[in-house]
Order: C-alpha cells, then sequence, then structure tokens
C-alpha cells in the first residue's frame, strides 16, 4: 500500500533536491555547448593542437568552477547553517 503511494514520487522531490539536479543539467548543457564551440575552432583551423588542448582544460575547469560555486551558494540557502534570532 505504501509503495502505491509512493509510486508518483521521484527521488529528488522525495529529498527536496529537484532545482539541484535541474541547475546541474544546466551546467552540463552549458559545457556541451562550450566544448562544441571548442571543437569547431579547431576543425576551421583556428586553434592548433596545444591551443585546442588547452582550450579543453580552461572550458571543462571553468564550467566545474561555476558549478561548484553555484552549488554551494544553493546549499547554503537550503539549509543555513547560521539562524536568524529576531528579537522585539
Amino acid at each position: 500500500l505504501v509503495v502505491g503511494r509512493l509510486k508518483h514520487l521521484t527521488m529528488g522531490s522525495l529529498l527536496g533536491l529537484h532545482p539541484l539536479f535541474e541547475g546541474t543539467v544546466y551546467f552540463a548543457a552549458f559545457w556541451g555547448i562550450m566544448y562544441a564551440f571548442v571543437l569547431m575552432q579547431n576543425k576551421i583551423g583556428k586553434l592548433s593542437f596545444e591551443d585546442y588542448s588547452i582550450a579543453q582544460i580552461v572550458v571543462s575547469i571553468s564550467v566545474f568552477a561555476m558549478w561548484l560555486f553555484w552549488i554551494c551558494a544553493w546549499l547554503h540557502q537550503w539549509h543555513p547553517l547560521i539562524k536568524p534570532i529576531y528579537e522585539e
């Protein structure tokens, strides 16, 4: 009976992490677009092989750093460590 009630719920909705997964998908898509841009620049001859290799690493590390900063900010707002005490 309990399993029947939980069929429509996903793991993300059970834990309240749906925005976390959605944001991760957005960053993965952004990485794919930037990676494809670097690949196109290599194919048309604007980047040498050394520059292409460096650009791959720069794009990957940059998008990972942006994602990590976003996830830290999101988690901080989700469960704040310091809760304000209101006094009247």
